[in-house]
């Protein structure tokens, strides 16, 4: 997400891309697989399991929940988002 902005801008946000230290509350960059296939996303992890995740694309005002992998950039499956 750097040179998005303008010159010199940082990306507002801090991700945690390494899924072993993943834990409640972190910031992570997610895929989704179909028709949003290759755009990022941003969402913040409510549960953390062995093998997958719940993310929360806004966890401050949004019910919604995604199941996602656990990996460095968890992925989740179209059909969980509405």
């Amino acid at each position: 997400m750097q040179g998005m902005g303008d010159t010199g801008e940082a990306c507002p946000f801090e991700f945690n891309f390494d899924p072993a230290t993943f834990k409640v509350g972190d910031v992570v960059s997610y895929r989704v697989t179909g028709s949003l296939e290759g755009f990022p996303f941003v969402g913040t992890l409510l549960e953390v399991h062995d093998d997958h995740v719940i993310i929360s694309p806004d966890a401050s005002q949004s019910a919604d929940r995604y199941r996602g992998t656990r990996e460095s950039r968890p992925l989740v499956e179209e059909r969980e988002i509405r």
